[in-house]
């Protein structure tokens, strides 16, 4: 082996041709009017897409397809790029010919994110270099499990352009790869057309994964249904209405005397332990958390008009599995000289205002009234009467599940005096 091949991961042969520019005329003024034509077209289509596309995958398969009926020899080729996604470390769009494009996001932590440190592009970013070039065939790069795996399937040639983003967004840049499968790989004058055609898709693809993480970072703080709410339009203080709504106020209980016990980052950890299980089990039941209060939590499960009893019993079984689950992890965290974390969890029905709260240049999109209020009030009593979990009238009434009277409360700021009840398990 020479020495470029005994380093731990081999540099790549940079033999990626630049395009002259002509200022007046354009690029490379010996290019036959027909070449410079497509290559217009096929910028034409890019910016169309990059308009139009809601994911990368679009934009990688529309423009391999274009390229291989022109006759590039494109067998493979993927974009790569990072995310801001709290779940997320990267996504990429993988096509490969004459089979589906593949769609991944690498989770923080896992396997997919490790093994990345361990390729060409990883290579490049490492060392600040914007392009590269392996030759397959002779053997160049096979120290790379991506490469070598190519090669082993017949690869020829790999290349992959680095394109850096406005250093103030967290969307870093992209990586474009593309691999060969023909003899001789790539020509030069393949490569010079695909050098112009990047700074479009760069740019495509930075409008469409800039749109995708505005939504999806939107979700993640507000929750799937607000965050459609407010991506429409509703953003202007006061703007919302009324809605009926089933309230599910989840409360860590006794958790403030932790923090006198445990370090804030494991203060951290404990919450978001419990505060994962609570929004699993509020999901899966149709229901959305607004906001998360300290050590507690607020949901909401909007009614149907004509059968509000759907929304109730949704938000009902979200209680039950959650509490279940609060269980199973407090039995999970004991074996490991943990806390035993408790969960109350009141529900309630009533007439909300969902929708813009705040200053007018910080808004919370969220719920308020009496009924928020009257629920927030009623958690206080389940260390009271040592329960786990309560219902008000009006959600038991609703609900119509087998209920026992617990019996009539004054709350503080609530004028009228509450019934309140807690499910009974009928096998009991």
């Amino acid at each position: 082996m020479n020495g470029m091949r005994d380093m731990a991961f081999s540099a790549p042969v940079l033999r990626f041709p630049v395009p002259s520019l002509d200022r007046e005329n354009g690029f490379s003024g010996s290019r036959p009017d027909a070449e410079v034509s497509k290559i217009n077209d096929h910028i034409q289509w890019i910016i169309e897409q990059g308009i139009t596309s809601e994911h990368i995958g679009d934009l990688i398969t529309g423009l391999c397809e274009r390229l291989i009926a022109d006759g590039f020899p494109i067998w493979r080729a993927s974009i790569r790029m990072p995310s801001i996604h709290p779940m997320y470390r990267g996504v990429s769009a993988n096509f490969a010919r004459g089979a589906a494009t593949i769609l991944e996001a690498a989770e923080h932590g896992s396997e997919t994110e490790r093994s990345f440190e361990k390729t060409p592009t990883f290579y490049l970013l490492s060392r600040d270099e914007k392009a590269g070039r392996w030759n397959l065939a002779n053997d160049e790069g096979l120290n790379y499990t991506e490469l070598n795996e190519f090669a082993q399937a017949g690869g020829t040639d790999h290349v992959i352009r680095i394109f850096e983003f406005p250093k103030e967004v967290a969307l870093r840049g992209l990586a474009v790869s593309l691999t060969s499968d023909a003899p001789g790989g790539f020509s030069d004058e393949q490569l010079a057309v695909i050098e112009q055609l990047l700074p479009a898709l760069g740019l495509a693809a930075y409008r469409v994964a800039a749109s995708k993480t505005a939504t999806d970072i939107l979700a993640v703080y507000t929750g799937a249904k607000t965050s459609a709410r407010i991506l429409a339009g509703e953003t202007r203080r006061g703007m919302g209405g009324s809605i009926n709504a089933a309230i599910l106020l989840a409360d860590l209980r006794n958790f403030t005397a932790l923090t006198e016990v445990y370090q804030p980052e494991e203060i951290v950890g404990f919450l978001n332990e419990h505060f994962d299980l609570i929004d699993r089990h509020v999901g899966e039941n149709s229901g959305e958390i607004l906001k998360f209060m300290g050590d507690s939590v607020l949901a909401i499960f909007p009614t149907d008009a004509d059968d509000p009893q759907q929304a109730c019993l949704a938000a009902l079984a979200s209680a039950r599995n959650l509490l279940e689950a609060n269980e199973a992890l407090n039995r999970e965290r004991a074996g490991n000289g943990g806390p035993d974390i408790g969960v109350d969890v009141v529900l309630h029905l009533g007439e909300v205002f969902y929708g813009n709260v705040g200053a007018q240049g910080r808004l919370d999109f969220t719920v308020i009234g009496r009924a928020v209020n009257e629920a927030s009030r009623l958690e206080k009593l389940c260390g009271t009467l040592e329960q786990p979990l309560l219902m008000s009238e009006s959600f038991a009434t609703t609900c119509a599940v087998p209920c026992q009277y617990l019996g009539s409360f004054e709350l503080r700021g609530v004028s009228k005096r509450a019934d309140v009840f807690r499910p009974v398990d009928t096998a009991s």
